[in-house]
């Protein structure tokens, strides 16, 4: 039987969620799923819409309530997503050294110190997939991060105006990213928001993981990037076939941030 797990989930530690932890970890058990790991937005940046919702206190607090209770039924780790995290790198080390994450995942959500949408209309004449992989290339060459987050975020915010990026024309700055990640023993994750919106895509495309794969790729985790309790390991099985048809036969799980690969069945 396959190993169910869900490495990207969201609770009302971040500051666009309302879901209630142990409310996700019942759904998350329910829903067949056998180790989850919480990843709360988190950025040290003022003008960064994830500023100063973080009470790490009541999330460790949290965490380690429900890994009491869950016992035996649902592993729990502790982790987090970090929005541009080689911007203000001393502030980042500082807050989060003292913590045992199991897992830190990395992400661009804001360039030009706005946020990726507001970004994009402010300014028509520009490439925006160009200047989001170029700002994500930035990332991957310095911050200190286990994985990749939706590693082609911006195709949700510029698909409806823009289209989808053009895979060859972008396909040089990806395969850099990619072996630059790599080389850093940072992985890629298959996140399936995509398959519950209109997008109809999981992110990344799955030319980004055929080449990650055909340049030596291995680590890969898979996480629904829910908001809600009850899409707790939501895509899981999708993200399995699609790492499947992409050449993987194993994903990864992380403790105190070492991974641990997992076969797919």
């Amino acid at each position: 039987m396959q190993y169910y797990t869900d490495y990207h989930h969201h609770s009302n530690h971040s500051f666009d969620s309302k879901a209630d932890m142990e409310e996700i970890c019942q759904s998350a058990i329910h829903n067949g799923v056998y180790e989850i790991c919480f990843t709360e937005h988190f950025s040290v940046n003022p003008n960064a819409p994830t500023f100063g919702h973080m009470e790490w206190e009541k999330y460790l607090n949290d965490i380690n309530k429900c890994k009491e209770l869950f016992k035996g039924k649902l592993t729990i780790k502790l982790g987090i997503e970090l929005c541009e995290p080689h911007q203000m790198m001393d502030s980042y080390h500082r807050v989060l050294s003292p913590i045992p994450f199991d897992f830190i995942l990395g992400s661009v959500h804001n360039l030009g110190g706005t946020t990726l949408r507001k970004f994009m209309n402010a300014h028509p004449e520009k490439d925006i997939y160009e200047d989001y992989f170029l700002e994500l290339k930035e990332m991957v060459k310095n911050a200190d991060i286990d994985v990749i987050a939706h590693f082609d975020l911006m195709k949700r915010y510029a698909f409806s105006t823009r289209g989808l990026y053009d895979f060859t024309k972008h396909k040089d700055l990806i395969a850099d990213i990619l072996t630059i990640a790599i080389n850093r023993e940072i992985g890629l994750e298959i996140n399936t928001s995509g398959l519950r919106t209109s997008l109809e895509l999981s992110m990344p495309h799955d030319d980004i993981l055929k080449l990650y794969k055909e340049l030596g790729g291995q680590l890969l985790t898979i996480g629904s990037d829910s908001h809600h309790a009850a899409t707790a390991g939501a895509g899981f099985k999708e993200g399995i076939e699609l790492a499947k048809a992409c050449g993987f036969t194993h994903f990864y799980t992380y403790s105190l941030r070492k991974p641990t690969a997992v076969k797919i069945g």
